[in-house]
């Protein structure tokens, strides 16, 4: 099938609806000619469909990259904030304050197990 020819199936369909619109006293190459230009006719709006839906099809395609742009841009300004909370969080004091306060409370713990364990014994 060549880029001009059209399929058998709008053939058909053109000759269906010349046949349809046929007058009394049309001839058979009339007709003919009526179902080449209603074919033409169809090709045109099919071509013109097939263009649109490429046209929509660019459109979503951009569209969907901007929306996950975005969505990225909101995780990485979400992580940036969260990161800054911590940071700010952890301004109470040197790096090892949390594993010097880990210490305390397990010596604190440890001590309280020997007091109950000597008391109750």
């Amino acid at each position: 099938m060549s880029k001009n020819s059209v399929s058998e199936q709008t053939e058909s369909q053109a000759l269906e609806i010349a046949k349809a619109t046929q007058r009394p006293n049309q001839s058979k190459g009339q007709t003919k000619q009526i179902a080449k230009g209603v074919e033409k006719g169809i090709a045109e709006y099919k071509k013109r469909q097939k263009a649109k839906a490429r046209e929509l099809d660019k459109k979503r395609k951009k569209l969907d990259a901007k929306q996950e742009s975005l969505q990225q841009s909101e995780i990485q300004d979400e992580l940036q904030s969260k990161k800054q909370r911590t940071m700010q969080a952890s301004d109470t004091g040197s790096p090892h304050y949390y594993t010097s306060f880990a210490y305390i409370m397990l010596i604190l713990c440890l001590s309280w197990m020997a007091f109950h364990m000597i008391t109750v014994h």
